[in-house]
């Protein structure tokens, strides 16, 4: 076969979610598809983390805005390679294509109502343009990839597609997660003092920033420790806003902001921490879970979404609406010795039914099964 593969923004320095995933997809199936051929299709961008091997060509495709990237260059260059199957991987795909397409679909958030309070252009922009294209593109698409049993049954119930239409593929974690001994101090970049709280926030409502920190905020009222938190990925204008509105500017003493922590730093990060906080309101997956218990490091999530799925009924889970319950949870860590080892140990036996390698294996069998289909 011959596969072309959307991927984007693999290349831009500032890598979010979706990007990691299909970058380490497509890491594994080159390690291990010796068969089949691959041309990934890449904006050009300074990090240059993927490179052309016998079995994978890395074609750069230059055009200056991401609906123009997808919906004209994409299609027209996968057509001049000869691909026999598309694998569009971030939620959308072009409209016009001939070629038999596949569709990695993480959430459909933006068929949800739309938090009114998200006042960031980027991510608006990017939630308009996904419910104007995905509908017109659903009915293409021989498969429908999703990460999860609850984002799978989400779709199923929302879009009314057809169940063989659509396949679940959970996502993996990168092998470098894991108990580390930080003989360089490499956690040291961003905060003094081993045995902070962690918390990936961003300005996306769905991220709960606002009730987190006003769960810490109580945290510091009632512990004897008044552990730091370390945030990651937060603008200031937004953290400033919610510790005004809630009269709470005192904590900010106790609060490192250090902005975007490279992916290669959050192993140590996870590891000299003393928790994690993954108080998402809504995850479709939710790697970030993964690669903390990885690490041996408890952590706080979500009772809702797939994270019960991804953490396991034994994780810590808590109504992330309930500022009161994550704050129990997080003096309970602090208090009770015997809890903590319990959950650290918790998340370092989940974590070993994930991986990379069992995401490009499922992959791998799919595309075979598309190509078969669209041959007869």
């Amino acid at each position: 076969m011959k596969i072309g593969i959307e991927a984007q923004r693999i290349f831009r320095k500032n890598k979010h979610g979706m990007d990691y995933v299909v970058l380490q997809e497509l890491l594994e199936l080159q390690k291990m598809d010796t068969v089949n051929e691959y041309f990934v299709f890449v904006k050009p961008g300074e990090d240059h983390c993927l490179s052309d091997s016998f079995n994978m060509h890395v074609i750069l495709v230059d055009c200056p805005s991401y609906p123009l990237w997808e919906q004209y260059a994409l299609p027209r260059i996968a057509r001049q390679t000869g691909v026999d199957i598309l694998h569009c991987t971030s939620n959308t795909a072009p409209i016009f294509c001939n070629i038999p397409l596949i569709l990695t679909l993480h959430d459909i958030i933006f068929l949800e109502p739309r938090d009114k309070t998200n006042k960031s252009l980027y991510q608006n922009m990017g939630w308009l343009y996904r419910r104007l294209v995905v509908p017109r593109i659903l009915k293409k698409c021989k498969r429908i990839i999703t990460v999860s049993d609850f984002e799978l049954h989400n779709i199923l119930n929302k879009l009314q597609l057809p169940p063989t239409q659509l396949a679940m593929i959970y996502n993996g974690y990168n092998e470098w997660f894991k108990p580390l001994d930080d003989k360089h101090e490499v956690y040291k970049k961003y905060i003094d003092q081993k045995g902070f709280f962690f918390f990936l926030g961003n300005t996306d409502p769905k991220k709960n920033t606002e009730r987190t920190l006003v769960a810490y905020a109580r945290y510091l009222e009632q512990s004897a420790v008044k552990r730091p938190l370390l945030m990651a990925d937060l603008e200031k204008q937004y953290f400033d806003g919610i510790l005004s509105r809630h009269h709470i500017e005192h904590i900010r003493q106790h609060i490192v902001t250090p902005g975007y922590i490279v992916n290669s730093d959050l192993p140590y990060i996870y590891n000299a921490a003393f928790a994690f906080l993954y108080t998402s309101l809504r995850e479709s997956f939710g790697i970030p879970l993964l690669e903390a218990m990885a690490c041996g490091t408890p952590v706080i999530t979500s009772n809702t979404s797939s994270m019960p799925e991804i953490g396991s009924k034994n994780a810590i889970l808590v109504n992330p609406e309930s500022v009161e319950e994550i704050t129990a949870m997080m003096l309970r860590l602090e208090q009770d010795s015997t809890f903590y080892a319990h959950q650290r140990e918790v998340g370092l036996g989940r974590a070993k039914l994930f991986s990379w390698r069992k995401t490009a294996e499922q992959l791998q069998q799919l595309y075979l099964d598309v190509y078969h289909e669209n041959k007869k």
